[in-house]
């Protein structure tokens, strides 16, 4: 039984409440668990639960220290509903700045039909209804692609961004920021893709007379996805290069959104640069019978890319040397072929000649195209971003058989990832990485997956290379253990109580907005996972107060030579990483479960 009151008491040092700062204090008689029914054990602690629950949202004001509760309920009785519960305390109306500098900001990506394949913005009620709630949660954005196979549909420099333009009053309208991917690729292959939109009908008619202007495999299958980086400066689109599509794309969306960018609606514009709007080759990709965990297959072996191989080599004295022949199919494993098995080819002058050439092709494709969007939106107050693939499978063998496939050249002496953020800091762009939420304990044994090391590298190598770095989930997840990895890689040492930290990243985007997500207790979960992000502050709305203020994008710094980019292939030893995040989210049974061990710890 319990008797009397029972007071709860959390420290607020900091502002900052963590469940280990909880304690129970127990006035007179005594709570005899061994002799009181198992369900009135639960629900007695249930009630304790909501009421704790009641008063979370003082964490931050400063009022008080100590908080009374009323009586447990007794043995016997029936639960509390929660409309008996006295309604939570209004929000502090000021910000602990010094918390605030911790503060990660939160975007949730739209869903990716959210403009038909027409070119129309269809079922506008619903979607308003679930931006308000995005709003209302505390998120402090959205992230929209911009298709190209959509906008110019109707015929080369024919562009419609009417569609658009509704939504993006909408999300203003709704006080939220944007993030817009100019998405250059089509949907549909990937991991998640629910619709399909395909490339511009007149880009895939010159692919009919003209099938090498897709990325292409040993076999010769095509792949339609994105246009391959050998017509990057090929004048095959009615007298356009491949740059010059997507810079003139970028032109016309900064001249018909000016009004937005000039309100600061859009914050980022995340420049697509491959297959699912990523800088990679698509080496993995279900259409053309990919499965998880395949190394996947090189993808340079249409007549532009073959070209440009050929005069790489004679230049380098082997004109003998040609494109891999012995790099297996998608679905082989590292083991089972020449390249990437035990002292394969990659280990071998003509197999890191390859390789060199493969990853540096892609990072100069990248490059390019920044430069351009960097022309683009000069002056305008936003950042520039770039998404680069989370391959975590095969991360932990020799070879890194799927990073490599994808064009990152990454093996433990040497690193594929820090080059790549050294292109984006002459562009001031973000480096946005994928696979946050993933620990390695979740992923098959046989694959050799690493992604929590993944992260850690390629987090490190942005800090150094002193860009910003954000970040995203891979799969959508509902559940406290994902959100809390993502906590953990947004502040990998935890917050600091003196100010901005160390390593920080510098936003999250929450894959994706749909009906599951905003399911009642999947919605409870990551509202609660939103302000962890903030550090239990509440949304703030001035980005200055956070260190975001962004001022008018500068002209891109002088290009890199080769002798910098080889520089930053050094390994380096990653930062340290927490064991686990600081600002914890639990689900209500997390919740239940860490108050029944503490309390059964007090009585052993």
């Amino acid at each position: 039984m319990i008797n009397n009151m029972t007071s709860i008491i959390r420290s607020t040092q900091g502002g900052c409440w963590g469940s280990d700062r909880l304690r129970l204090r127990l006035y007179g008689g005594v709570f005899d668990l061994a002799v009181m029914p198992l369900i009135d054990r639960v629900e007695s602690l249930q009630g304790v639960i909501r009421k704790v629950k009641r008063i979370e949202a003082m964490g931050q004001t400063g009022r008080s220290n100590y908080v009374e509760v009323t009586k447990f309920p007794k043995a016997g009785t029936s639960k509390l509903s929660t409309d008996e519960m006295p309604e939570a305390p209004t929000a502090p109306s000021t910000y602990n700045e010094k918390m605030l500098a911790n503060y990660v900001p939160v975007y949730v990506m739209l869903p990716l039909g959210v403009i038909s394949n027409d070119n129309v913005f269809e079922d506008q009620p619903k979607m308003e209804k679930q931006l308000k709630e995005l709003r209302a949660a505390g998120v402090d954005g959205v992230m929209v692609d911009v298709w190209w196979g959509i906008v110019e549909s109707n015929g080369p420099k024919q562009y419609d961004w009417s569609a658009y333009r509704s939504l993006f009053a909408r999300v203003q309208e709704c006080g939220l920021k944007l993030q817009a991917i100019m998405s250059f690729h089509r949907c549909g292959g990937n991991v998640g893709d629910e619709v399909t939109i395909p490339l511009p009908q007149w880009v895939l008619d010159i692919g009919e007379t003209d099938p090498d202007i897709f990325y292409t495999n040993r076999k010769g299958n095509r792949n339609k996805e994105y246009l391959t980086i050998g017509v990057d400066n090929q004048p095959l689109f009615h007298g356009r290069t491949a740059v010059q599509l997507y810079s003139d794309n970028m032109k016309s969306f900064r001249q018909h959104m000016s009004d937005f960018i000039e309100a600061g609606l859009i914050i980022d514009i995340e420049v697509g640069l491959g297959p699912a709007g990523e800088l990679r080759y698509p080496s993995y990709t279900g259409t053309q019978g990919w499965v998880f965990p395949g190394i996947g297959e090189f993808q340079c072996y249409d007549k532009y890319l073959e070209a440009e191989f050929k005069e790489a080599a004679t230049d380098a004295g082997h004109p003998e040397w040609g494109l891999p022949d012995n790099a297996g199919e998608y679905n082989d494993t590292p083991g089972s072929t020449e390249f990437f098995g035990l002292n394969g080819t990659y280990m071998t002058e003509k197999g890191k000649f390859f390789l060199t050439w493969y990853s540096n092709k892609l990072l100069n494709h990248g490059d390019e195209i920044l430069d351009e969007a960097n022309r683009a939106f000069l002056g305008c107050k936003l950042k520039l971003a770039a998404k680069v693939a989370g391959i975590h499978w095969w991360y932990k063998s020799p070879s890194h058989a799927a990073e490599l496939t994808s064009g990152y050249y990454n093996l433990k002496d040497r690193d594929g990832y820090r080059p790549i953020a050294r292109m984006l800091s002459r562009h001031y762009a973000i480096f946005n990485f994928t696979c946050l939420e993933m620990r390695d304990s979740e992923q098959r044994a046989d694959a050799k997956c690493g992604p929590q090391e993944l992260v850690q590298q390629v987090l490190s190598g942005g800090w150094r290379e002193e860009v910003e770095v954000a970040g995203e989930n891979a799969l959508s997840r509902y559940d406290s253990n994902g959100y809390n990895q993502m906590l953990l890689n947004a502040r990998p040492n935890g917050i600091s109580r003196e100010g901005l930290p160390k390593q920080i990243m510098y936003g999250v985007t929450y894959l994706r907005l749909s009906d599951e997500l905003l399911k009642d207790k999947n919605f409870k979960i990551f509202k609660t996972f939103v302000k962890k992000m903030h550090t239990d502050q509440d949304y703030c709305a001035d980005l200055g107060m956070y260190n975001h203020q962004i001022g008018p994008l500068e002209r891109s710094k002088p290009k890199l030579v080769m002798e910098d980019l080889l520089e930053a292939t050094k390994p380096m030893e990653p930062f340290p990483w927490g064991e686990e995040t600081d600002m914890k989210v639990d689900d209500f049974d997390g919740v239940l479960a860490n108050l029944i061990r503490k309390l059964f710890s007090l009585f052993k």
